[in-house]
């Protein structure tokens, strides 16, 4: 790491001198391709994540090729304040964008952005689907040469389905298509990731893959939804001791449709997820086919991550935007031909604003000395060097701000700084995050200093 300096706030300065994977037939240096692989509301319910009913073997297959993270965390658990946060390489305090209506270039014209970065440098950069919060006025186009979205097709319209809430909450919708993957945005865009990695180009690629399920309304094509049986799937239930979820924690008038779901309805909105996850991975098993038939995965990067958790039940709540464990944390497998070991996992504390610096540090680039992320390239060698004790999430709700910073055994949660009450729980007896010591006077110490920790991160 002789070429990487770090400044006093964490900002990453990498040389361009700083070494690349892999050379040419003439020996020549070659700078790493990146394949970006972006999954809307992806949870780690993978094969590779120990999930004993979801099929997902295309992905399993990447997992066991590098690094499966563990304990991978997004700076705020909604789209577009996740995904300004993670391209831009700055916290939400920094981005100001705190909701799935704002454009990030409204809040920060001159930023530049990962893969304007690549661009900059020489990159043949290429957005397919969901990078950015969409297209415009979301996209950045200062960052891409190409892009491309599919649209789903008249054929994938049609099919099985229903509203699992009568229709109150409009989203909560599955549909067991009719036609194959390429009636649906996602198998076009697999399919135009394949065309684009079998043209042959001088320059490096940065290809952001954005693929949309299994983001809601739940629709795939049917052979997917055939894979799950109803009677096989188990919904999560809450413990009858639960503390009382606090008043800011769901708030949402949605949680009053989802308590009134049936046995049968939580069912089938766990069949729906569990079929876009499955016909996610199925997506990405063509891109890394044809990854490998390029003959370059020997010196492309690939990283794949869930934008941020989802709930399927759990703390009765069947969405994001929480500060609970299954809404913050999220899949991140990394493959570095020449540095990860085949099926390593970390379970080092990795957060999403940390892509930016890692990706900058692995290719050779320059970084901008914005950035307030930190590379993570040491743990691909060495996953249990010593690393970051805490990662760091935050909602809003309405003025008042929610923060939750997770370390080895706690997780700790401010509203309003404290002013609208505080929330602890104990993942050594209590991982599911269930019962609240916010209150108990006997862990007032550890209150006290999870709060410091939050405190410090406002400084990063």
């Amino acid at each position: 790491m002789d070429n990487v300096h770090v400044t006093r706030r964490g900002f990453l300065q990498v040389s361009t001198a700083a070494l690349f994977a892999g050379r040419t037939s003439a020996g020549a240096e070659r700078r790493r391709n990146v394949l970006f692989i972006a999954v809307d509301d992806l949870k780690p319910v993978l094969g590779c994540y120990g999930h004993p009913m979801v099929r997902t073997p295309n992905v399993d297959r990447l997992a066991a090729r590098g690094m499966r993270f563990e304990r991978a965390y997004c700076q705020y658990p909604v789209c577009n304040p996740s995904r300004s946060s993670l391209l831009t390489g700055l916290r939400p305090d920094s981005t100001g964008i705190l909701d799935n209506t704002t454009p990030f270039r409204s809040r920060l014209p001159e930023v530049v952005t990962l893969p304007q970065r690549f661009r900059e440098a020489g990159y043949f950069t290429a957005r397919l689907g969901k990078i950015f919060h969409g297209g415009e006025p979301f996209d950045d186009p200062k960052a891409w040469d190409t892009t491309f979205d599919g649209r789903v097709t008249k054929t994938g319209r049609q099919g099985e389905g229903r509203n699992l809430t009568g229709g109150q909450v409009k989203w909560c919708q599955w549909t067991a298509a009719e036609g194959g993957d390429e009636d649906q945005p996602d198998g076009q865009l697999a399919r135009e990731a394949v065309r684009l990695l079998e043209q042959d180009r001088r320059k490096p690629f940065f290809l952001g893959l954005g693929f949309h399920k299994p983001h809601d309304p739940f629709v795939a094509p049917k052979p997917y939804f055939d894979l799950y049986s109803l009677e096989r799937l188990e919904p999560p239930t809450v413990p009858a001791d639960a503390s009382p979820l606090h008043p800011q924690a769901i708030a949402s008038p949605w949680k009053a449709a989802f308590d009134r779901f049936t046995d049968r309805e939580r069912r089938e909105f766990l069949r729906a997820y569990y079929a876009g996850v499955s016909f996610l991975d199925a997506q990405v098993g063509k891109v890394l086919q044809a990854l490998d038939r390029s003959g370059r995965a020997r010196d492309t990067v690939v990283l794949l991550f869930g934008d941020h958790g989802y709930h399927l039940g759990e703390q009765g709540w069947w969405n994001k935007n929480t500060l609970f464990e299954h809404s913050a944390r999220a899949p991140l497998l990394v493959v570095v031909p020449g540095e990860t070991t085949a099926g390593a996992s970390c379970g080092r504390f990795v957060e999403f604003v940390d892509f930016y610096p890692t990706l900058i540090d692995l290719c050779g680039l320059t970084a901008p000395a914005q950035l307030e992320g930190r590379s993570f390239r040491p743990l691909l060698r060495q996953p249990e060097v010593a690393w970051k004790e805490a990662a760091f999430t935050q909602v809003q709700r309405g003025t008042a701000a929610g923060r939750t910073v997770r370390t080895d055994r706690w997780r700790y949660v401010e509203w309003d700084d404290g002013r609208q009450g505080v929330e602890l729980y104990d993942h050594q007896t209590d991982p599911g995050e269930y019962h609240n010591l916010g209150r108990d006077p006997a862990w007032a110490a550890v209150r006290a200093q999870m709060a410091g920790l939050i405190r410090t991160s406002r400084k990063l």
